[in-house]
């Protein structure tokens, strides 16, 4: 009886998984430094291999493995570049059961323990059969503190028949210390035209008919990765079951049509939200996921607005002849903050469909805010129109003279104190009465609002909220105040306030309550003086103008020019926090 069993099935990433350096694709820079240390000699103790998924950081690191141990046929061989394949050390090692090979997973071996009793332990130990002992650790950024710790003396100081080679993703999460103990290869993402032509590759040796159009989709879905690249082929020839067509490779990722995606971001530009809702109800029916849709609408606003500003980046070797000229064309008519203006809004509805219970209703409720957004004006041409407006002539003086920071300033704001020295003959005089240096003393505050600022400078934020709130001035004059409280005023607060000016100042003060005094409180002008502000602000023509185009818009906030530049310069001298030093010890 005739043995009938197939052969085990195995994935076309690891069928075709490079085994020289000649195989390896994108990394030529990398490969021409191993290959000129190879062959003088100058082989490093320690390797650490970082770069996206899927460039080839472990599978590099055993390519080196065997290069180092590789006898060749005849047992004569030296380290080489390119390991023959054949000997015994080529063998074991690309089948992953080398004793003096040690590959270990840091993301599952993450101790000081686990490093001591494989790596630690051993390496005293000369190689059982190969000529070097090779250790690879793969992500290797999982390992502990202290198991980074443990290892560094021995990174530093290996034997002469021990070699490191280390793999990882998040090349940052390496101490310093270890990275410094290390040759480092940064691997490349992967090109789309080498890409297209490694899985054309593929193709050919499998016997299978894929469109260049369908590779074109999945170099662009593997986003840099030989590995994701490889499997999505994998899956997209057991897809087609003959000739693989880029429909099928949509539909297979989950994709809408890209020549679809531009149409409708086409739509949304033009501010048509019937039919760029139509477009999108029709691709949802073909079977287009509403993310994907949406992803996808961000991808063509990112391309489009690179394309405006670097034309040749629209010879895209994924992207087709007529989406070239299409993105072409659009970048040419769309302005940059239309384009900005997009990607910020789509970022924000990829968030929402993610969080939504029905994302379909949250895409079209996103379709139709981008549409609204797209018929607006931009900020010049609104000043433009609001500017050709017709409105009446504005009034002189006031809101007139600086438009966007108003110049009038406030009628409370209270000048700084001064400060004169005394004058007249007593300055001069051996001793002056009491009377009269208690008199000068007081000159040093004509005003009420001098006695304001006094309570200010002394930050005593309670007595001026009272003072300002609570005082209907009747008369005032220095060491005297006469004044009648207000409805809320606090009882108390005329001995209050007697009291606070003769510590500061070291003089009596005679701080009296009258009756009928209707003057009104500092918080009655100020609010008064608001008011009279922004009702100027509203006689303006181009606020005026602002308010007919947006009936229910409002003033909310008014900026003299004093204000305005004052900010400013706060803002200018703002402290710059203290950048984060990666060398300093916690």
């Amino acid at each position: 009886m005739s043995d009938t069993t197939q052969p085990a099935y195995q994935v076309l990433a690891r069928k075709y998984r490079p085994e020289t350096f000649a195989d390896l694709v994108g990394q030529d820079a990398m490969v021409r430094t191993l290959k000129n240390a190879f062959a003088t000699g100058r082989i490093a103790q320690a390797f650490m291999m970082t770069g996206i998924r899927g460039t080839g950081k472990t599978t590099t690191a055993r390519i080196i493995a065997k290069g180092m141990n590789c006898i060749g046929p005849d047992g004569t061989g030296q380290p080489t570049t390119d390991p023959c394949g054949q000997c015994e050390h080529c063998v074991a090692i690309a089948e992953g059961r080398h004793v003096d090979v040690l590959e270990m997973d840091a993301a599952s071996n993450t101790g000081v323990d686990d490093i001591r009793s494989t790596v630690i332990d051993s390496v005293a130990y000369a190689p059982s059969a190969a000529r070097y002992k090779v250790y690879i650790i793969d992500e290797v950024h999982m390992l502990s503190k202290s198991a980074f710790n443990a290892l560094l003396k021995t990174l530093e100081e290996p034997p002469a028949h021990v070699k490191f080679i280390f793999a990882t993703t998040e090349i940052r999460k390496v101490p310093v210390t270890v990275l410094s103990r290390c040759q480092r290869f940064d691997l490349r993402r992967i090109e789309p035209e080498d890409m297209i032509a490694m899985m054309s590759r593929i193709a050919a040796g499998e016997g299978a008919e894929i469109a260049e159009d369908a590779l074109a989709l999945i170099a662009r879905a593997a986003e840099g990765s030989a590995r994701d690249a490889t499997s999505l082929l994998d899956q997209a020839i057991s897809h087609g079951a003959g000739e693989t067509t880029a429909d099928q490779v949509r539909a297979m990722l989950g994709l809408a049509d890209r020549g679809r995606v531009m149409d409708l971001f086409d739509l949304v530009m033009k501010g048509d939200a019937a039919g760029a809702l139509a477009e999108l109800s029709a691709q949802y029916a073909d079977g287009a996921d509403p993310m994907a849709v949406l992803r996808d609408l961000a991808e063509v606003t990112h391309w489009i607005s690179v394309v405006k500003i670097t034309p040749e980046a629209a010879e895209d070797p994924t992207v087709t002849p007529d989406e070239r000229t299409r993105g072409a064309q659009m970048a040419a008519d769309l302005p940059m903050r239309a384009l900005s203006r997009m990607w910020q809004m789509l970022l924000k509805a990829i968030e929402e469909v993610a969080a939504a219970p029905n994302s379909m209703m949250a895409a079209e409720m996103a379709i139709i805010r981008l549409t609204h957004v797209a018929e607006l004006p931009s900020p010049e041409e609104l000043i433009r129109k609001l500017g050709d407006a017709p409105v009446p002539t504005p009034p002189t003086g006031g809101v007139g003279r600086a438009i966007g920071g108003y110049s009038q300033t406030n009628a409370q704001g209270a000048p700084a104190p001064t400060h004169p020295g005394p004058s007249g003959p007593s300055a001069h005089a051996g001793g002056a009465a009491p009377a009269l240096a208690a008199e000068q003393a007081l000159a040093h505050y004509p005003t009420f609002e001098h006695v304001i600022e006094l309570i200010r400078s002394n930050r005593d934020v309670k007595l001026l909220i009272e003072i300002e709130a609570g005082v209907r001035l009747a008369a005032y004059q220095p060491g005297r105040i006469e004044f009648t409280p207000a409805a809320d005023a606090a009882p108390d607060l005329a001995q209050r306030l007697g009291a606070a000016l003769q510590r500061w100042t070291g003089n009596r003060w005679a701080v009296t309550l009258v009756n009928d005094c209707t003057a009104p409180t500092i918080v009655e002008t100020r609010d008064a003086d608001r008011l009279a502000l922004h009702a100027e602000a509203a006689e303006h023509p181009l606020v005026k103008a602002a308010l007919l185009a947006f009936p229910k818009a409002k003033i909310t906030e008014i900026k003299t020019v004093k204000e305005a530049e004052a900010a400013a310069q706060v803002e200018a001298l703002q402290e710059v926090e203290d950048e984060w030093d990666p060398f300093e010890e916690d």
